[in-house]
């Protein structure tokens, strides 16, 4: 993890309303170049919402949010071109193969064409793939598409990804697997911005958030917020915590 003064991300109060009902509600952090941001949160308490703001494709209602060192009301367009997104639905199309899927979405992200042939076969050949290459999605395994998913959004190696739920109905050994493929891509000098419902998952962060109501009521590193509120796990403390009724952020 970088300097504190490495700040990739920054918010100030961010708040998003529709009509009268308030997702995000005064949210204030920033999350360090090259960090594993875990955003953590119930159904409902605005994460989604939250995320669809940093990635240019949402307007807050109020407050100041930077993402990459561009404004998001201002320059949404300068930010899309600087991150990777992989959303809770899976996101490959199904009747292209897998070559098909990296050259559409290379395409997408301004890559060379030469550039999308390399990054193509450096992708396969680390994840063992390379002979499926011309299969379509719809024939490879869950675990697989959500891998494959997850590294086309960082082919063009953006300074942010953000994961809404990466790991939704996949079998433990495969998160697991997944979550060595995010550790490389930080280790690569790629900042992950990740929800979850997984507690386990949470304790591989290097720090989190947790959202209820649309408020952020905790923000540190899983040992420290475990210690802080006297639990054995990061399952204990949310427990706590969205059991908690919520009057004020902290």
């Amino acid at each position: 993890m970088n300097d504190n003064n490495d700040i990739i991300i920054k918010a100030i109060d961010l708040t998003k309303k529709f009509g009268s009902f308030v997702a995000n509600d005064n949210l204030n952090f920033e999350v360090k170049q090259n960090e594993i941001f875990g955003f953590l949160g119930a159904n409902g308490a605005g994460k989604t919402t939250a995320m669809r703001i940093m990635c240019g494709l949402s307007k807050p209602s109020s407050g100041e949010i930077n993402v990459a060192g561009f404004n998001v009301y201002t320059q949404s367009e300068k930010i899309k071109k600087k991150i990777g997104y992989m959303c809770q639905k899976f996101s490959l199309y199904e009747d292209l193969t897998v070559f098909e899927n990296i050259r559409f979405y290379g395409g997408i992200y301004g890559m060379s064409r030469k550039d999308i042939r390399n990054e193509a076969g450096r992708l396969l050949q680390d994840m063992g793939i390379n002979k499926y290459r011309n299969s379509l999605i719809a024939s490879l395994p869950m675990g697989w598409k959500q891998k494959l998913a997850f590294l086309i959004a960082i082919i063009h190696k953006p300074k942010i990804v953000f994961l809404d739920e990466p790991t939704g109905g996949v079998d433990p050994i495969t998160r697991r697997q997944f979550w060595d493929l995010i550790y490389k891509a930080s280790h690569d000098g790629i900042t992950v911005f990740v929800t979850t419902h997984y507690m386990d998952e949470a304790e591989y962060c290097d720090r989190i958030s947790i959202m209820v109501d649309g408020k952020i009521v905790a923000l540190d590193t899983p040992e420290n917020l475990t210690t802080k509120y006297k639990s054995k796990n990061m399952d204990e403390v949310f427990i706590k915590l969205a059991r908690k009724p919520v009057t004020s952020n902290q």
